[in-house]
């Protein structure tokens, strides 16, 4: 075949790109080329012929379309037709289109992916979008956390500067409600400036505050009840607490949340510098007796650190009142929180209601603040025939200090006539000169007050004595008759006439 024949048929097909254009050309051309230099023609060896075409389908291979640049131009020297013969020349060129092979396989790796690993990178383009998302979040929620540590920390920095009238668990909500977390910017700025620990300290006071909520919403209230023992500065030890306890009500078959509350409260009593305060301490009381647990306030009266109140001795003289069977503990429980207190008449109430009018007496003598009118009160309260006898007569040397024909009028004008009956009636089992003695040594009663007397034991039965005293009173020297208007003559007025 001629070069003029080759070129008839060389027909290019119009191509649209130019580099497509180009390689056809460039392949057009290597085909002129080869042929001229093995000399064909028409008749030329069919085997030439086969080696060039062979050659030109091989550049027109798809591995050359992922070869571009520098690439491209080195496999534009194909191999001519000695080489294509030449056993050393082929291995040569399979060693250099293998290394090709390679690094085009290593390209493909860098800029194609499998659709199977189009799918997972899908996937965790996802993942990485929502931890994107909760990292936000949690920025958002750590910037109000911080606001609110702002405002708890200043929350307590007022509260203790405040008379803590209220609880600082209420005092937060105050400051809540007169603040905007969301939008406030200017929330107590340079609040941690000078004490970088406020900001700490703010951090566990949240953190007690809402671990507490969050253990009783569980109905956790064992572990609620250690919490607020244990809260740091007793933030946790209020009525607000109490009442939280007390809105739980009892629960069939287990403890009594708010028993448990008090128990571990103060039971960590030592562990802080100051002792429980009052309020909680009379609710823990109540608590005990309430439950029937006096050995637990027993232990919690005279182990623990509390702060006493009349209202604590209250409850525990009124629980001994109507509890016959524990009122001698709980008289002393209630004397102990009395002394405690300073209240030395109800100190003086509770010995004479345990029986120790001996130690009443010497009580009285180590105060002696006591009033007649203190004394009447007591006898209406406790009236004990022997306190009565101590009272109305010499003790150590000492006057009477109360008047016996007072106490009986006092006590029968105080509808306590069974109480003045007996001490007629103890009166009357020592004859006239027992009377006589003590209408002679008392320096209070009137005249008109033992006539006064003298009428009662009548109108009660006792017809003798009521004439031992009127004996009396005529026998006396210088006694006269005394009219309802002359209340101000004595019996003893004789003596220092």
């Amino acid at each position: 075949m001629s070069v003029q024949e080759i070129n008839k048929y060389a027909v290019i097909p119009p191509i649209i790109s130019k580099s497509d254009k180009e390689f056809l050309e460039s392949m057009h051309k290597y085909i002129i080329t080869e042929t001229e230099k093995v000399g064909c023609n028409e008749e030329g060896p069919a085997d030439e012929y086969y080696i060039i075409y062979r050659n030109v389908f091989d550049k027109q291979s798809p591995q050359h379309w992922y070869i571009t640049g520098k690439e491209q131009s080195n496999l534009k020297q194909s191999m001519t037709l000695p080489e294509s013969v030449n056993l050393d020349a082929l291995t040569k060129y399979l060693k250099h289109l293998e290394d090709k092979y390679a690094e085009i396989k290593q390209l493909m790796l860098k800029k194609y992916i499998p659709a199977q690993r189009k799918v997972y990178l899908d996937e965790e383009m996802v993942v990485t979008v929502k931890r994107r998302d909760l990292a936000e979040n949690l920025n958002k929620d750590l910037q109000f956390r911080y606001k609110r540590l702002q405002i708890i920390s200043y929350a307590f920095t007022s509260w203790v500067k405040s008379d803590k009238s209220s609880s600082f668990q209420d005092f937060v909500k105050q400051i809540l409600n007169t603040k905007d977390l969301h939008d406030d910017q200017g929330i107590v700025e340079g609040l941690f400036e000078d004490d970088p620990g406020k900001a700490k300290e703010a951090e566990v006071l949240l953190y007690y505050i809402e671990r507490f909520n969050e253990l009783i919403a569980l109905g956790e209230y064992e572990k609620a009840a250690g919490f607020a023992a244990n809260s740091p500065r007793r933030i946790l030890q209020n009525i607000g607490t109490v009442n939280k306890f007390k809105a739980v009500g009892k629960i069939k078959g287990k403890p009594f949340p708010l028993l448990l509350f008090f128990e571990a409260v103060f039971g960590t009593s030592h562990a802080f510098r100051q002792p429980i305060d009052a309020e909680l301490t009379l609710e823990g009381i109540k608590c005990g007796l309430s439950e029937k647990r006096l050995d637990l306030v027993i232990n919690w009266v005279t182990q623990e650190r509390l702060t006493f109140s009349k209202e604590a001795g209250d409850v525990l003289y009124d629980y001994g009142e109507h509890n016959t069977y524990y009122k001698p503990k709980c008289l002393a429980l209630a004397q102990i929180i009395y002394s405690e207190c300073g209240l030395y008449k109800k100190v003086l109430l509770c010995l004479c209601k345990q029986g120790q009018i001996q130690g009443a007496l010497d009580y009285m003598q180590q105060f002696k603040d006591f009033t007649s009118n203190d004394l009447m009160e007591l006898i209406k309260l406790c009236p004990h025939t022997e306190l009565i006898q101590c009272l109305t007569k010499e003790w150590n040397g000492k006057p009477p200090s109360l008047s016996f024909g007072l106490v009986v009028l006092h006590l029968f004008s105080a509808d306590m006539e069974k109480v003045g009956i007996k001490l007629l009636q103890e009166i009357n089992k020592g004859g006239k000169d027992a009377i006589e003695n003590l209408m002679i040594n008392d320096p209070f009663c009137s005249l008109e007050s033992w006539q006064e007397m003298a009428n009662i034991c009548l109108q009660n039965g006792f017809d003798k004595l009521s004439n031992d005293i009127m004996s009396i009173l005529r026998s006396q020297a210088g006694v006269i008759e005394i009219s309802e208007e002359d209340e101000t003559v004595n019996l003893m007025q004789h003596v220092f006439w």
